[in-house]
């Protein structure tokens, strides 16, 4: 969901996981003069033709080629619960976005899938309090935003499976809290 607290939480994650690095969907968008104008004038920035997915697989594709590479063991990592001593073997990558689960081509790269989640009222309030170019026009969120986050999200729930599902409401850390010990327990699994 659009400010659900995605780039927060990855950018938490990042620095506290060994060898780890991020790729933004928001880093493919196209220019606006390539995104698309609907009957009503919205530009339709939340539908995957929207962005270069293309480019975006590619870039996940040479990350896994070669993690090493563009990869760094941060200080937070040396001093948390996984031991870095072990880890110079261990890549992680989060990408982070807003429409990764319903394009095909990317569903069989992910080892984990985290989907955050918030009311309308909620949405809408950490909405309006971002500044967006080119900012949202009057209705926007309504008439686009939140009709496509839904229709995506029930695509997601009919046809993807292993996704957990995170309240954006939630404290952040207590967010970060979750999904880091359930990283932690999956780098685990793969050592076993």
């Amino acid at each position: 969901v659009t400010n659900g607290g995605k780039t927060t939480l990855a950018k938490k994650l990042q620095k506290i996981l060994p060898n780890c690095d991020i790729i933004c969907q928001d880093d493919f968008f196209k220019p606006e003069s390539e995104v698309e104008t609907d009957q009503r004038g919205f530009k339709l920035y939340d539908v995957l033709d929207a962005l270069y997915m293309d480019e975006m697989v590619k870039c996940i594709r040479s990350w896994m080629n070669n993690p090493a590479y563009s990869c760094v063991l941060t200080e937070e990592a040396q001093t948390a619960s996984i031991n870095p001593k072990n880890t110079e073997d261990v890549y992680i990558l989060i990408v982070e976005g807003f429409l990764l689960y319903n394009y095909e081509p990317l569903n069989e790269l992910w080892d984990r899938r985290y989907f955050l989640t918030l009311p309308y009222d909620e949405c809408k309030r950490r909405r309006s309090t971002r500044v967006y170019q080119p900012a949202d026009t009057p209705g926007y969120f309504d008439g686009h935003v939140w009709p496509m986050y839904l229709k995506y999200k029930n695509e997601l729930e009919e046809t993807a499976s292993n996704v957990v599902y995170l309240d954006g409401t939630k404290p952040q850390e207590e967010l970060l809290s979750h999904v880091y010990n359930d990283i932690v327990q999956e780098l685990k699994k793969q050592r076993e």
